[in-house]
């Protein structure tokens, strides 16, 4: 596979096997109307008292002014990045509660409209939505990005390519985003289709080796797609500055128990995968058409997804598969010490996704929108 032919070196950083790092999205919503606010920068202002470790600010700014990011160190465990970011919340949730403000995290807020919100002042914001106008506008979303440590640039891609395989997976389990400005979409996750409107967005591209990633960035790069790697928002992508594959497949993730399950099954799958290379074996992957059509069964059907199994077309129920997917994991969870975390990912099903409860309580509230958002703030203090 061809990319121009000319190369743009993209240094891969010297990063410690396996390690973790955990962004979470979070929203701001008033406490009484549950529509969204706009004053992220206030809630900034209180937390003053938070500082960077390891070189990374524990909260950063996101597009819009509503919406805060949590991120937590560099850590070797499940337990201990959902610890991180559990009291990086606590901290915000103090700031916010002093401005009337609560917390919550879905993939898309019910009812709040995209027209009322405001962006967060920067350049690269603005360059954004200038080039994407409506489409970038349009994207009132949150997710959970993962963060896993390789000690060479070319595993990336044969994990990245294999990786592929679990997307409708991750994609079910944390599908969080069934309604959007007031109407149920028909879809346990829209936002992955949102997000996958701007031009630098979606899946991911299955190069073979770095070398064709490094030629595919130099055209990017040439033709004015991108100017700097960060601009590539992959649904899966290499994270070079931090020598780490970041999982950004998931939903908003409304809780911390929901949170750890879904890191550890990520965590536990790269892992899983990088020990198979090293080990000698050839990674399995699947065609890019099979891929897509994972991605958007597992958008519209959630967990009662059929999903593509292989290259021979062979089909299986998501859960079906899950289960002999974390059958299959359990000897890695235990040597990572997340066995706890990855059994809580089989209890997803068995409750319900977060677009299935978020269902549900519209269902038992005559349709009620702001119960809705009740439920997931309740679900973010648990």
């Amino acid at each position: 596979m061809s990319a121009g032919g000319t190369q743009h070196r993209v240094p891969f950083a010297t990063s410690e096997r396996h390690t973790l790092g955990v962004e979470w999205e979070v929203a701001l919503v008033d406490k009484t109307t549950r529509d969204l606010v706009n004053n992220a920068a206030d809630v900034f202002d209180e937390c003053e008292d938070l500082h960077a470790h390891d070189g990374t600010p524990q909260i950063t700014k996101e597009l819009l002014r509503n919406t805060v990011e949590l991120v937590s160190g560099v850590h070797h465990r499940v337990d201990e990045a959902v610890d991180d970011l559990s009291g990086t919340m606590d901290v915000v949730r103090r700031a916010a509660d002093k401005l009337g403000v609560d917390l919550f995290c879905a993939g898309t807020h019910p009812f709040a409209q995209w027209s009322t919100q405001q962006l967060t002042k920067s350049p690269h914001y603005e360059e954004m939505i200038e080039r994407t106008q409506w489409w970038g506008r349009q994207m009132l979303i949150w997710g959970v990005h993962v963060h896993v440590g390789l000690s060479h640039q070319e595993k990336v891609f044969p994990i990245l390519n294999s990786l592929l395989l679990q997307y409708p997976h991750l994609l079910a389990l944390s599908a969080s985003s069934p309604v959007w400005a007031g109407f149920d979409t028909g879809y346990a996750s829209n936002r992955a289709l949102m997000f996958q409107q701007l031009p630098t967005a979606g899946l991911p591209f299955q190069f073979e080796n770095w070398s064709q990633f490094e030629s595919f960035v130099h055209d990017q790069v040439k033709t004015g797609v991108i100017d700097h790697i960060g601009s590539m928002h992959w649904d899966i992508r290499p994270a070079p500055k931090w020598g780490t594959i970041e999982v950004r497949v998931c939903d908003g993730v409304p809780s911390r128990a929901e949170l750890g399950a879904l890191v550890a099954l990520i965590h536990c799958l790269v892992v899983d995968l990088d020990t198979r290379l090293e080990n000698g074996e050839t990674l399995p992957s699947i065609p890019p058409w099979h891929v897509q059509e994972n991605k958007w069964r597992a958008a519209r059907y959630g967990l009662d997804a059929e999903i593509i199994l292989d290259a021979d077309s062979n089909e299986r129920l998501v859960t079906d598969d899950l289960n002999d997917l974390l059958e299959r994991l359990a000897p890695t969870a235990r040597l990572l010490g997340c066995s706890d975390e990855l059994d809580r990912v089989a209890e997803i099903p068995r409750h319900g996704a977060s677009y299935q409860r978020q269902r549900k309580v519209a269902a038992d509230n005559n349709g009620d929108l702001v119960a809705v958002v009740d439920s997931l703030v309740r679900e973010l203090d648990s």
